[in-house]
């Protein structure tokens, strides 16, 4: 995917490495968060990650643990307001700034045509482990978005996990990863997340369980509508590492390989074939009103 033209975001921090990781939730390392992670302890802790991400979002959060002690960042993180060369300083965090400056000129249009404001994410890049306004969480939970302060949050050590464990490659793979998020932070900013943590909250843990496959759906299809806007940036083979990212973190496929089985009450994001599809539909129409994952089936 052609970004080399493109400055970096302007919205980056680099909140540094160290601080958080256990969230009053310790035991719970490898919960994924709402990009999907593969648990390789098996079934009983794919069943109590479930469990604990559905008390995360029924709390108001994305993905993390809630910390209402009111206490700010970690001790030893640093942050460093206004982004550009200063923050995205690596290959990696460079790609992912440009990344998310893509997504805030496509986002912008797609607002104001519709005559609204949009307001960007930030992305912060920490190491090992970092507190967010949604609390703690160690980098094994991957890439997540935190509504508590518009924060998507990446360890870029993830895209070598993307690459080598998930045999997601290419630049492609790893722009659908901030895509997705930046999918949520759209949610957070139209009030479907606030919907939805309201319904899960009213309903059984696996009515919760469906109704968070729902969001993230949501999400995949958003990033495709990203990508749509983007189509002259779009080279050959992009597509398919889309589609190979989004077919590995399924929920059926993570479940397979983790337990050997596959229990679709314990679903949170969708099997492989519903994240493809989500994700195919937002590339084809390019409209977010074909986004609508919450009526009829999926």
């Amino acid at each position: 995917m052609r970004l080399d033209d493109l400055d970096p975001t302007d919205n980056a921090r680099d909140l540094g490495s160290g601080g958080g990781g256990g969230g009053g939730l310790p035991l719970f390392g490898l919960i994924f968060a709402l990009f999907g992670r593969r648990l390789g302890c098996g079934g009983l802790l794919l069943v109590a990650a479930v469990l604990v991400l559905f008390t995360m979002m029924n709390n108001g959060n994305l993905g993390l643990p809630v910390d209402r002690s009111g206490e700010g960042p970690g001790t030893g993180q640093t942050s460093t307001e206004g982004g550009g060369q200063g923050v995205c300083n690596t290959p990696e965090r460079l790609e992912a700034c440009r990344v998310m400056r893509s997504t805030e000129i496509t986002w912008g249009q797609i607002f104001q045509r519709e005559g609204k404001r949009y307001t960007p994410a930030t992305i912060n890049f920490f190491q090992g482990g970092v507190d967010t306004g949604c609390g703690s969480a160690s980098s094994a939970v991957g890439p997540f978005y935190c509504p508590g302060d518009d924060g998507v949050y990446l360890d870029t050590s993830f895209f070598a996990e993307l690459d080598k464990r998930f045999g997601a490659k290419g630049d492609f793979a790893r722009a659908y990863v901030i895509a997705h998020e930046v999918g949520h932070h759209i949610q957070d900013l139209l009030g479907t997340s606030e919907q939805v943590s309201g319904m899960q909250q009213r309903g059984s843990r696996e009515q919760g369980n469906a109704w968070s496959v729902r969001l993230e759906l949501q999400a995949d299809c958003y990033a495709g509508v990203w990508a749509f806007h983007n189509r002259d940036r779009i080279e050959p083979g992009d597509i398919e590492e889309g589609m190979t990212a989004a077919n590995a973190i399924g929920d059926d496929t993570l479940q397979q390989e983790a337990q050997g089985r596959v229990t679709p009450e314990n679903f949170t994001h969708g099997t492989s074939a519903q994240r493809m599809k989500w994700l195919r539909t937002g590339l084809e129409s390019g409209d977010p009103d074909k986004c609508d994952t919450f009526s009829g089936e999926i």
